[in-house]
């Protein structure tokens, strides 16, 4: 046995390939493993807490090694953002602008390398991994947008009596120093879409990645690193969330969270964070309502692509489908045709493959704990069900209860579950009982039901005719309720990130202000 309790597996039977552009942020152990170091104040260095496994899904063995810091690093990380900030807030906008587009240049020559390891820590398909890096790639190319959000304005004080001889700017600042961590199921797009806006607005960061799928962001900041971002203001952090992730949000110098993953994990956050701003972007149960009136073959295929891409791994994948009882048949038949196409199965070995594995054997026997309640209260399996180490074949559950708790719970594997309601009115008192809020989507072509629907249900973002996908953040998007706060994507989260201060001046000693009559 490890410390920690976790049971030693056996070392698999792939490996990343890494080439010697990225040496520095490795040591090999004894079996010539790479064992992935931290960065702290502009250098790679060895941690000093426990040494873990980076075990692939694709036949549970590990690949590499995680390097985690102690107690002492990560509070020494913090010190280090704190005192380097100044150097990227004193850099001008367009020098910021300029390095992460040059981070950009960098990541697209390493796509190869970056795609073999999104893959191997996470089980994900070569086409998930690559659309993955191209998506940074894009939200890197759109840092002018990012960038026209730190502008400030200019405000007379002739509308009121009491600042008619006054005029004010207010101006947006960095916070300081932003805590960005990242999910396992996006573990690149997700970390880099925190960074970037935070670099931008002229903050450090420390990110600390999910120590299930780390390599990809140590490898994105071995890019940023190249690409020139100033000495000491981007740092990464590798340790388990209750005790490095806790010591890094307790700590009084971090002056923002940004966290995408559960709802336990993001109030667990909550409880040891203190006053400083908050970003999270928590649990989803994103449901599908389908309408009477609705392409019936548009919704299928949508229903289908958005709740088995990345093996519904995805916190706005669609987890549960509300139709309208006069479709459901119609509706179910055509989404058993879609669903065919997925096949299960190791992406290194098939190219056909559409569904991996998912991240880990917890996280598959959740998932099959969740199949065999709702068959047990009552649904139909119509597709799928088998569950095998890590791999969770694309299942289609027809006749879902209330009771099941599929129907409630976030899912985040690849599962169809369909339960028929009276008309448009249920489906909206169905998914009003959700404790979640961050995406749902609705398919019909009448518009005042499309205007309903979208008006009741206490969620972030509703998608029309489509499935819920935050993509590059092009459009804003983020929870209520248990779903979380705050708003992300292209100009909304560097608003996240940044300060209002108000400087206001008295313009009497210049005779300069106007008279109120």
């Amino acid at each position: 046995m490890k410390a920690g309790g976790r049971k030693l597996t056996s070392v698999s039977e792939y490996d990343l390939n890494i080439s010697s552009f990225f040496e520095d942020l490795i040591y090999k152990d004894e079996n010539e493993l790479p064992v992935f170091r931290l960065f702290i104040d502009g250098e790679w260095q060895d941690g000093k807490g426990e040494r873990i496994e980076v075990i692939t899904p694709f036949d549970g063995g590990h690949f590499a090694y995680l390097s985690t810091a102690s107690l002492n690093q990560a509070g020494h990380a913090v010190d280090a953002a704190k005192e380097n900030q100044k150097m990227i807030r004193e850099l001008a906008g367009i020098e910021r602008v300029e390095i992460l587009q040059e981070a950009r240049h960098i990541l697209l020559e390493r796509e190869e390398e970056m795609a073999r390891a999104l893959m191997l820590e996470g089980g994900k398909t070569r086409d998930d991994a690559i659309g993955e890096i191209r998506s940074l790639a894009s939200r890197m190319s759109l840092t002018m947008e990012d960038a026209r959000k730190i502008f400030g304005e200019y405000m007379p004080g002739d509308w009121s009596k009491d600042t008619s001889k006054k005029m004010a700017l207010v101006i947006r600042e960095p916070v300081g120093v932003v805590l960005a961590i990242g999910p396992f199921n996006y573990p690149l797009y997700i970390p880099g879409s925190k960074i970037i806006p935070a670099l931008l607005a002229g903050n450090s960061v420390i990110v600390k990645p999910a120590t299930e799928t780390p390599i990809s962001t140590i490898l994105f900041t071995q890019i940023l690193n190249a690409a020139g971002v100033p000495k000491g203001t981007v740092s990464v952090i590798n340790g388990p969330g209750s005790t490095v992730g806790k010591a890094l949000a307790s700590n009084q110098y971090v002056s923002m969270i940004s966290f995408t993953g559960s709802t336990g994990g993001g109030n667990s956050i909550v409880s040891v964070a203190g006053i400083k701003k908050l970003h999270l972007e928590l649990g989803g149960k994103a449901y599908a309502i389908v309408l009477g009136d609705a392409d019936i073959d548009l919704a299928a295929k949508k229903i289908v692509d958005g709740s088995f891409r990345n093996a519904g791994q995805r916190c706005d994948a669609i987890s549960a489908v509300l139709t309208v009882k006069k479709v459901s048949k119609q509706l179910t038949e055509r989404i058993l045709n879609y669903g065919k196409e997925y096949r299960l199965g190791d992406p290194l070995k098939d190219d056909g493959v559409k569904v991996g594995p998912l991240v880990n054997e917890d996280a598959a026997v959740r998932v099959k704990a969740l199949i065999e309640d709702a068959l047990k209260k009552g649904a139909s399996l119509l597709m799928g069900g088998k569950v095998r180490d890590c791999y969770v074949e694309p299942t289609i559950l027809g006749n879902v209860p209330v009771s099941a708790r599929i129907l409630w719970e976030e899912t985040f594997g690849p599962v169809i579950p369909i339960h028929a309601v009276k008309d448009r009115e249920e489906a909206i008192a169905v998914s009003l009982q959700s404790r979640y809020g961050l995406d749902s989507c609705i398919f019909s072509n009448n518009f005042y039901d499309i205007w309903r629907v979208s008006k009741s249900l206490s969620v972030g973002e509703v998608t029309v005719n489509d499935m819920p996908r935050h993509g590059i953040g092009y459009f804003p998007f983020g929870g209520t309720r248990s779903s979380g706060t705050g708003r992300e994507g292209v100009g909304f989260s560097i608003d996240e990130m940044t300060n209002l201060k108000t400087i206001v001046f008295n313009l009497e000693p210049g005779a300069m202000g106007k008279k109120v009559f």
